[in-house]
């Protein structure tokens, strides 16, 4: 058993696995190309700035686990990489595109999957991104965890596992007001 993936391994195959779709007469990238896609601003959770050495090992480190392959076109000096997740992991359409969002964007609601991989895969309805999630939790190494439904929150996320166990649910923001109180709650105490 490979260990888990770092954030950064993530990114640079969900880039790798976006560019493919979105951009296919551009792809294979080139390590100059990946370093953008990676430190692209939208579309991305988190936001990085990774520089050339950085994503250079990475891709290293992924090809020696069979993630990824360089590719040498002809007429070409420039070294390209692909990805190898449908293969190495057994995924098709629906799951390489709910995957590379997951990948790209932190945990997620399916209707964000819907909405937000459109250019991916068009999902005709919830269901078969529900559907597609359940099928990643279900395999013998899932791939995909449910979370925990937040407080006020509708639907459940759903988290990749290529980095290990999935995320502790972290509420989105502490609300200030709660600081705020316990600060005022301290002052009042502390004067009287």
């Amino acid at each position: 058993m490979q260990p888990p993936l770092d954030a950064i391994a993530v990114r640079v195959l969900g880039a790798l696995i976006e560019k493919e779709i979105t951009t296919p007469d551009n792809y294979p990238l080139s390590l100059n190309a990946l370093v953008a896609a990676c430190n692209q601003t939208s579309a991305r959770e988190p936001v990085m700035n990774l520089d050339e050495g950085t994503v250079n090992r990475t891709v290293n480190d992924l090809r020696q686990r069979s993630l990824v392959r360089a590719v040498q076109q002809s007429g070409s000096r420039v070294m390209k990489f692909r990805h190898l997740m449908m293969e190495s992991l057994n995924l098709d359409g629906p799951e390489l595109a709910a995957m590379c969002v997951l990948m790209l964007r932190g945990p997620q609601t399916p209707g964000e999957i819907k909405g937000r991989s459109n250019r991916l895969f068009d999902f005709p309805d919830l269901e078969k991104v529900e559907s597609t999630l359940d099928a990643l939790i279900n395999r013998q190494a899932p791939l995909v965890a449910r979370l925990p439904r937040r407080p006020g929150q509708k639907d459940s996320r759903y988290a990749h596992l290529l980095s290990g166990d999935a995320p502790a649910d972290v509420p989105e923001a502490v609300t200030l007001s709660a600081v705020a109180e316990s600060g005022r709650l301290e002052a009042l105490e502390h004067a009287v």
